[in-house]
Protein backbone atom coordinates (compact mmCIF):
# COMPACT_ATOMS: atom_id res chain seq x y z
CA UNK A 1 0.00 0.00 0.00
CA UNK A 2 0.86 3.72 -0.35
CA UNK A 3 0.01 6.56 2.23
CA UNK A 4 0.37 10.24 2.48
CA UNK A 5 0.53 12.08 5.51
CA UNK A 6 0.61 15.79 5.90
CA UNK A 7 -0.16 17.96 8.97
CA UNK A 8 -2.41 20.86 9.08
CA UNK A 9 -3.27 23.60 11.91
CA UNK A 10 -1.39 25.56 14.28
CA UNK A 11 2.20 23.00 15.47
CA UNK A 12 2.33 22.02 18.34
CA UNK A 13 5.00 19.52 20.21
CA UNK A 14 5.15 16.04 19.00
CA UNK A 15 3.87 16.12 15.45
CA UNK A 16 6.71 14.61 14.34
CA UNK A 17 7.13 11.55 16.76
CA UNK A 18 3.67 10.97 14.93
CA UNK A 19 4.90 11.55 11.73
CA UNK A 20 7.77 8.89 13.17
CA UNK A 21 5.10 6.60 14.48
CA UNK A 22 3.20 6.59 10.96
CA UNK A 23 6.16 6.16 8.89
CA UNK A 24 7.96 3.68 10.84
CA UNK A 25 4.98 1.34 11.49
CA UNK A 26 4.11 1.72 7.98
CA UNK A 27 7.89 0.85 6.44
CA UNK A 28 9.15 -2.01 8.63
CA UNK A 29 5.67 -3.76 10.14
CA UNK A 30 3.62 -3.55 6.66
CA UNK A 31 5.76 -2.40 3.81
CA UNK A 32 4.27 0.53 3.09
CA UNK A 33 5.28 3.26 1.51
CA UNK A 34 5.00 6.50 2.39
CA UNK A 35 4.39 9.87 1.12
CA UNK A 36 4.71 13.22 2.85
CA UNK A 37 2.77 15.61 2.06
CA UNK A 38 4.39 19.35 2.39
CA UNK A 39 2.35 22.76 4.25
CA UNK A 40 -1.13 20.75 5.00
CA UNK A 41 -3.64 20.73 2.65
CA UNK A 42 -1.40 23.39 0.26
CA UNK A 43 0.65 20.22 -0.42
CA UNK A 44 -2.06 18.18 -2.42
CA UNK A 45 -3.05 21.16 -4.04
CA UNK A 46 -0.11 22.36 -5.40
CA UNK A 47 1.84 18.88 -5.68
CA UNK A 48 4.21 19.46 -3.33
CA UNK A 49 5.48 15.88 -2.03
CA UNK A 50 8.30 14.17 -0.43
CA UNK A 51 9.35 10.37 0.00
CA UNK A 52 9.82 9.14 3.58
CA UNK A 53 12.28 6.32 4.56
CA UNK A 54 13.92 5.28 7.33
CA UNK A 55 16.55 8.09 7.12
CA UNK A 56 14.12 10.70 6.73
CA UNK A 57 12.31 9.17 10.00
CA UNK A 58 15.48 8.77 12.07
CA UNK A 59 15.98 11.39 15.23
CA UNK A 60 13.26 13.56 14.56
CA UNK A 61 11.11 12.09 17.80
CA UNK A 62 12.74 14.82 19.48
CA UNK A 63 12.19 17.84 17.35
CA UNK A 64 9.42 20.52 17.82
CA UNK A 65 7.11 21.60 15.00
CA UNK A 66 6.80 19.36 11.80
CA UNK A 67 9.33 18.22 9.09
CA UNK A 68 6.47 18.63 6.52
CA UNK A 69 5.83 22.20 7.78
CA UNK A 70 1.99 23.25 8.12
CA UNK A 71 -0.82 25.71 7.24
CA UNK A 72 -4.12 26.22 7.54
CA UNK A 73 -5.28 25.94 4.59
CA UNK A 74 -9.50 24.64 4.30
CA UNK A 75 -10.07 23.34 1.13
CA UNK A 76 -13.50 23.63 1.73
CA UNK A 77 -13.85 27.60 2.72
CA UNK A 78 -15.86 29.93 0.32
CA UNK A 79 -13.83 32.63 -1.38
CA UNK A 80 -10.25 31.88 -1.90
CA UNK A 81 -8.64 31.05 -4.71
CA UNK A 82 -10.38 28.16 -5.43
CA UNK A 83 -13.91 27.58 -5.08
CA UNK A 84 -15.03 25.64 -2.67
CA UNK A 85 -16.25 22.73 -4.98
CA UNK A 86 -12.63 23.30 -6.62
CA UNK A 87 -10.30 22.63 -4.27
CA UNK A 88 -11.38 18.95 -2.87
CA UNK A 89 -11.52 17.80 -6.88
CA UNK A 90 -8.15 19.04 -7.23
CA UNK A 91 -7.15 17.05 -4.08
CA UNK A 92 -9.28 13.97 -4.99
CA UNK A 93 -6.95 14.22 -8.55
CA UNK A 94 -4.07 14.75 -6.84
CA UNK A 95 -4.35 11.30 -4.38
CA UNK A 96 -5.67 9.60 -6.96
CA UNK A 97 -2.32 10.23 -9.58
CA UNK A 98 -0.05 9.76 -6.63
CA UNK A 99 -1.93 6.27 -6.25
CA UNK A 100 -2.50 6.87 -2.41
CA UNK A 101 -4.14 4.20 -0.94
CA UNK A 102 -4.89 6.28 2.50
CA UNK A 103 -4.34 9.78 3.31
CA UNK A 104 -3.08 10.31 7.29
CA UNK A 105 -3.88 13.94 8.69
CA UNK A 106 -2.99 15.17 11.72
CA UNK A 107 -4.40 17.94 13.15
CA UNK A 108 -6.75 19.94 15.56
CA UNK A 109 -10.25 20.32 15.55
CA UNK A 110 -10.35 22.08 12.03
CA UNK A 111 -8.07 19.55 10.22
CA UNK A 112 -10.50 16.77 11.43
CA UNK A 113 -13.42 18.31 10.41
CA UNK A 114 -12.10 18.76 6.38
CA UNK A 115 -10.86 15.07 6.91
CA UNK A 116 -14.39 14.13 7.38
CA UNK A 117 -15.38 16.08 4.41
CA UNK A 118 -13.11 14.20 2.16
CA UNK A 119 -13.92 11.06 3.43
CA UNK A 120 -17.42 12.22 1.94
CA UNK A 121 -15.99 12.81 -1.46
CA UNK A 122 -14.14 9.75 -1.32
CA UNK A 123 -10.85 9.33 -0.11
CA UNK A 124 -9.53 7.11 2.27
CA UNK A 125 -8.92 9.06 4.96
CA UNK A 126 -7.29 8.27 9.20
CA UNK A 127 -7.70 11.52 11.24
CA UNK A 128 -4.69 12.30 14.39
CA UNK A 129 -5.64 14.62 16.63
CA UNK A 130 -3.32 16.99 17.95
CA UNK A 131 -3.03 20.64 20.49
CA UNK A 132 -2.24 22.00 23.01
CA UNK A 133 -6.02 22.91 23.43
CA UNK A 134 -6.51 19.84 24.23
CA UNK A 135 -9.92 20.41 22.68
CA UNK A 136 -10.30 18.04 20.07
CA UNK A 137 -14.08 15.70 20.39
CA UNK A 138 -13.95 12.22 21.06
CA UNK A 139 -10.38 11.57 22.54
CA UNK A 140 -9.81 11.74 25.79
CA UNK A 141 -6.28 13.51 25.30
CA UNK A 142 -4.09 15.05 22.40
CA UNK A 143 -0.85 14.99 22.01
CA UNK A 144 0.86 18.37 22.26
CA UNK A 145 -0.85 19.44 25.81
CA UNK A 146 1.09 17.98 27.91
CA UNK A 147 4.47 19.82 26.44
CA UNK A 148 2.31 22.71 26.59
CA UNK A 149 1.13 22.54 29.92
CA UNK A 150 4.79 21.92 31.35
CA UNK A 151 5.99 25.21 29.53
CA UNK A 152 2.90 27.11 30.74
CA UNK A 153 3.31 25.48 34.32
CA UNK A 154 7.13 26.33 34.76
CA UNK A 155 6.16 30.50 33.42
CA UNK A 156 3.79 30.17 35.64
CA UNK A 157 6.04 29.09 38.62
CA UNK A 158 8.89 31.52 37.76
CA UNK A 159 6.10 34.60 38.71
CA UNK A 160 5.27 33.01 41.70
CA UNK A 161 8.80 34.63 42.74
CA UNK A 162 8.41 37.82 41.42
CA UNK A 163 4.53 38.54 42.41
CA UNK A 164 6.13 37.66 45.88
CA UNK A 165 9.10 39.99 45.58
CA UNK A 166 7.37 42.97 44.78
CA UNK A 167 4.11 42.22 46.16
CA UNK A 168 2.18 42.30 43.20
CA UNK A 169 -0.99 40.39 41.84
CA UNK A 170 0.16 38.20 38.42
CA UNK A 171 -2.42 38.00 35.54
CA UNK A 172 -0.75 35.29 33.14
CA UNK A 173 -3.18 33.97 29.86
CA UNK A 174 -2.43 31.07 28.96
CA UNK A 175 -3.99 29.41 25.28
CA UNK A 176 -7.01 27.45 24.55
CA UNK A 177 -9.61 29.01 22.51
CA UNK A 178 -12.97 28.28 23.50
CA UNK A 179 -11.48 25.84 26.01
CA UNK A 180 -10.01 26.27 29.43
CA UNK A 181 -8.24 22.84 29.80
CA UNK A 182 -4.62 24.33 29.83
CA UNK A 183 -5.65 27.22 32.05
CA UNK A 184 -7.46 24.64 34.86
CA UNK A 185 -4.59 22.54 34.78
CA UNK A 186 -1.39 24.91 34.75
CA UNK A 187 -3.64 27.16 37.10
CA UNK A 188 -3.84 23.59 38.93
CA UNK A 189 -0.28 22.34 39.06
CA UNK A 190 0.85 26.58 39.59
CA UNK A 191 -0.90 26.92 43.13
CA UNK A 192 -3.07 29.53 41.08
CA UNK A 193 -5.40 31.59 43.26
CA UNK A 194 -7.79 32.97 40.42
CA UNK A 195 -8.85 30.51 37.33
CA UNK A 196 -10.45 31.84 35.12
CA UNK A 197 -12.28 29.75 31.90
CA UNK A 198 -13.93 30.35 29.19
CA UNK A 199 -16.84 27.90 30.07
CA UNK A 200 -17.56 29.71 33.30
CA UNK A 201 -19.49 32.62 33.12
CA UNK A 202 -17.36 34.83 35.62
CA UNK A 203 -17.92 38.38 37.52
CA UNK A 204 -14.87 40.53 37.60
CA UNK A 205 -16.35 42.01 40.56
CA UNK A 206 -16.22 38.28 42.43
CA UNK A 207 -12.55 38.52 41.55
CA UNK A 208 -11.35 41.93 43.06
CA UNK A 209 -13.57 41.58 46.18
CA UNK A 210 -11.85 37.68 45.88
CA UNK A 211 -8.69 39.20 45.69
CA UNK A 212 -8.92 42.30 47.78
CA UNK A 213 -10.08 39.77 50.67
CA UNK A 214 -6.61 38.03 49.99
CA UNK A 215 -4.66 40.90 50.37
CA UNK A 216 -6.48 42.28 53.92
CA UNK A 217 -5.55 38.88 55.17
CA UNK A 218 -2.17 39.44 54.62
CA UNK A 219 -1.67 37.54 51.78
CA UNK A 220 1.71 38.64 49.85
CA UNK A 221 0.73 37.93 46.38
CA UNK A 222 -1.92 36.37 43.87
CA UNK A 223 -1.82 34.36 40.97
CA UNK A 224 -4.29 34.88 38.26
CA UNK A 225 -4.61 32.19 35.20
CA UNK A 226 -6.94 33.31 32.82
CA UNK A 227 -7.25 31.45 29.38
CA UNK A 228 -7.18 33.60 26.24
CA UNK A 229 -10.78 32.47 25.07
CA UNK A 230 -12.42 34.38 27.70
CA UNK A 231 -14.74 36.99 26.80
CA UNK A 232 -13.52 40.59 26.84
CA UNK A 233 -16.12 43.41 26.44
CA UNK A 234 -14.59 45.31 23.58
CA UNK A 235 -12.40 41.84 22.41
CA UNK A 236 -9.27 42.98 24.07
CA UNK A 237 -6.59 40.62 25.11
CA UNK A 238 -8.05 38.67 27.97
CA UNK A 239 -5.07 39.43 30.02
CA UNK A 240 -4.77 42.99 29.60
CA UNK A 241 -8.36 43.47 30.28
CA UNK A 242 -8.49 41.56 33.49
CA UNK A 243 -5.20 42.97 35.45
CA UNK A 244 -7.00 46.32 33.92
CA UNK A 245 -10.06 45.56 36.08
CA UNK A 246 -8.25 44.39 38.85
CA UNK A 247 -5.88 47.84 38.99
CA UNK A 248 -9.16 50.16 38.94
CA UNK A 249 -11.61 47.96 41.60
CA UNK A 250 -8.84 47.03 43.78
CA UNK A 251 -6.44 49.34 43.87
CA UNK A 252 -3.85 46.82 44.80
CA UNK A 253 -0.57 46.68 41.73
CA UNK A 254 -1.21 44.21 38.92
CA UNK A 255 1.00 43.47 35.81
CA UNK A 256 0.13 41.04 33.51
CA UNK A 257 2.23 38.21 31.22
CA UNK A 258 0.85 36.87 27.92
CA UNK A 259 2.75 33.60 27.13
CA UNK A 260 1.63 33.16 23.53
CA UNK A 261 3.69 31.21 20.87
CA UNK A 262 6.01 29.71 23.15
CA UNK A 263 3.22 27.48 24.74
CA UNK A 264 3.57 25.58 21.31
CA UNK A 265 7.00 25.72 20.39
CA UNK A 266 10.11 23.42 21.29
CA UNK A 267 10.70 19.49 22.23
CA UNK A 268 7.74 17.42 23.04
CA UNK A 269 7.45 15.99 26.83
CA UNK A 270 8.31 12.36 27.16
CA UNK A 271 3.95 12.03 27.61
CA UNK A 272 3.72 13.71 24.16
CA UNK A 273 6.18 11.44 21.86
CA UNK A 274 4.16 8.06 23.46
CA UNK A 275 1.28 9.52 22.58
CA UNK A 276 1.94 10.68 19.75
CA UNK A 277 4.00 7.67 18.47
CA UNK A 278 1.04 5.68 20.02
CA UNK A 279 -1.41 6.93 17.80
CA UNK A 280 0.64 7.37 14.68
CA UNK A 281 1.13 3.39 15.07
CA UNK A 282 -2.39 2.69 15.60
CA UNK A 283 -3.52 4.81 12.83
CA UNK A 284 -1.26 2.28 10.09
CA UNK A 285 -3.45 -0.74 11.82
CA UNK A 286 -6.59 1.19 10.87
CA UNK A 287 -5.24 1.25 7.24
CA UNK A 288 -3.54 -2.36 7.12
CA UNK A 289 -7.40 -3.12 8.00
CA UNK A 290 -8.83 -0.60 5.53
CA UNK A 291 -10.60 0.68 8.21
CA UNK A 292 -11.20 4.29 7.01
CA UNK A 293 -13.14 7.75 7.96
CA UNK A 294 -11.76 6.99 11.60
CA UNK A 295 -9.66 9.32 14.17
CA UNK A 296 -7.32 7.52 16.20
CA UNK A 297 -8.17 7.85 19.99
CA UNK A 298 -7.20 7.45 23.46
CA UNK A 299 -10.14 6.37 25.74
CA UNK A 300 -8.75 5.82 29.27
CA UNK A 301 -5.29 4.11 28.47
CA UNK A 302 -6.35 2.60 25.46
CA UNK A 303 -6.01 3.73 21.94
CA UNK A 304 -8.64 3.03 19.72
CA UNK A 305 -10.82 4.99 16.46
CA UNK A 306 -14.11 6.92 16.43
CA UNK A 307 -15.60 7.85 13.43
CA UNK A 308 -14.25 11.38 12.11
CA UNK A 309 -18.42 12.30 11.20
CA UNK A 310 -19.09 11.84 14.58
CA UNK A 311 -16.08 13.67 15.13
CA UNK A 312 -16.13 17.03 12.77
CA UNK A 313 -17.23 20.87 13.70
CA UNK A 314 -17.82 19.81 18.11
CA UNK A 315 -15.14 20.65 20.86
CA UNK A 316 -14.67 19.07 24.23
CA UNK A 317 -15.15 21.47 26.79
CA UNK A 318 -14.25 21.87 29.88
CA UNK A 319 -17.34 20.39 32.01
CA UNK A 320 -18.62 22.87 34.35
CA UNK A 321 -18.80 20.42 36.70
CA UNK A 322 -15.15 18.84 36.02
CA UNK A 323 -13.61 16.67 39.46
CA UNK A 324 -10.52 19.34 39.00
CA UNK A 325 -12.79 22.16 39.68
CA UNK A 326 -14.78 20.98 42.32
CA UNK A 327 -11.69 20.08 43.90
CA UNK A 328 -10.03 23.63 43.22
CA UNK A 329 -13.27 25.23 45.12
CA UNK A 330 -13.05 23.00 47.97
CA UNK A 331 -9.03 24.15 48.13
CA UNK A 332 -9.83 28.14 48.08
CA UNK A 333 -9.29 28.68 44.48
CA UNK A 334 -12.06 31.23 42.67
CA UNK A 335 -12.94 30.83 39.31
CA UNK A 336 -14.74 33.93 39.05
CA UNK A 337 -18.26 33.29 40.84
CA UNK A 338 -20.34 34.65 43.27
CA UNK A 339 -19.25 30.97 45.53
CA UNK A 340 -15.86 31.42 43.76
Amino acid sequence: MKIGILTAGGDCPGINAAIRGVGKTAILEYGMEVIGISSGFLGLINEEYVQLDENVLSGILTLGGTILGTSRENPFKKGSTFNAIDKPKLIKKHYQELGLDALVCIGGNGTQRTAALLAEVGLNVIGIPKTIDNDVYGTDVTFGFDSALWIATEAIDRLHTTANSHKRIMVIEVMGHHAGWLALYSGMASGGDVILLPEIKFDINHVAKYLKKRAINKKPYSIVVVAEGIPTPKGEPAARYVANCIKELTGLETRETILGYIQRGGSPSPMDRVLATRYGAYAVELIAKKKFGEMVCLDGDTITSVSLADVGGKLRLVPIDHPLIEKARRMGVCFGTENC
